[in-house]
């Protein structure tokens, strides 16, 4: 009976259910604004404030950030879009009212940052934050579904020990601090392309770009290092993906368990060039 509850509470509504759209309006609402209040305290109120001004931060760290922001804005656009398609609201104002949360949500940080006299708001950041949500709502205006996903991965550098304090101290802040660890993705469905194929419907190739060797985001490494002074590299990245979405199931809480973990790339056999080491295999590349 728990399982049937489950599954019925996780179906996705065949007209609109009204208490199901103002649920995700009330939860949207509640998740932005104390998401927003606890940034503002645990982030900015260590810093003085001071007017709203913009900040040209598009050279440092070799632009992981920025990709850090398209994929955010995609995939809270594409939570947005899901949660209200599951209540039942019509096409239209799911990319309308769905697909734009990521972008307004982001817009608000960007807003924080431009009145902390640590940082400002970056104009780079807002354009990334667009892309993100364009790349989502083309595609479902042009292919109603999602053929092309950004994705994630990360692998722990030696890098963080060095700075702490900004790549990380431990393996949960590395991930979101460590841009020598983390790899951006597009990672395009093959089958979505070539309908007629018998390619596997689940086979994705993903293209993937990383950095390396960064200690600041802009300047030398050198004051923070002893006995090694890395340079800096842009890497770029081949390798096969799996498309959880498209694995076929019945049951809607497989279907929202593939939904949720399709943010991250699959480990898999991988090729990677830089301009330092040229060309490089990987068996799997995380």
């Amino acid at each position: 009976m728990a399982q049937s509850g489950i599954e019925s509470f996780l179906k996705p509504s065949d007209t609109l259910n009204i208490k199901r759209q103002k649920a995700v309006f009330i939860s949207e609402a509640a998740f932005s604004a104390i998401s927003l209040v606890g940034l503002n305290q645990l982030w900015y109120a260590d810093y003085p404030r001071s007017k709203f001004h913009f900040i040209n931060d598009n050279e440092e760290w070799l632009q992981m950030d920025k990709l850090g922001h398209l994929y955010s804005s995609y995939h809270l656009g594409r939570l947005g879009h899901e949660m209200l398609q599951w209540s039942g609201t019509s096409p239209k104002k799911q990319l309308l009212y769905g697909a734009g949360l990521g972008f307004a949500f982001l817009t608000a940080v960007e807003v924080l940052d431009g009145f902390s006299s640590e940082w400002g708001a970056s104009p780079g950041d807002v354009i990334a934050n667009a892309t993100g949500t364009a790349l989502f709502v083309s595609q479902q205006l042009l292919w109603k579904e999602q053929r092309i996903v950004p994705k994630f991965s990360f692998h722990t550098t030696r890098f963080a020990k060095y700075r702490p304090e900004v790549l990380g101290a431990n393996f949960s802040e590395q991930i979101l601090k460590d841009y020598n660890g983390q790899t951006y993705w597009l990672s395009a469905n093959l089958k979505s392309f070539f309908k007629g194929s018998k390619i596997p419907k689940i086979l994705n190739l993903a293209v993937g770009y990383g950095a390396d060797g960064m200690l600041t985001g802009k300047g030398e490494n050198a004051a923070f290092l002893t006995a090694e002074n890395p340079t800096k590299s842009r890497q770029f990245y081949l390798s096969l993906d799996v498309d959880l979405t498209k694995i076929e199931t019945k049951s809607h809480f497989l279907k929202t368990f593939f939904s949720v973990f399709s943010v991250l790339k699959i480990p898999a056999p991988t090729l990677e060039y830089s301009a330092s080491e040229g060309v490089r295999a990987h068996l799997i590349y995380f």
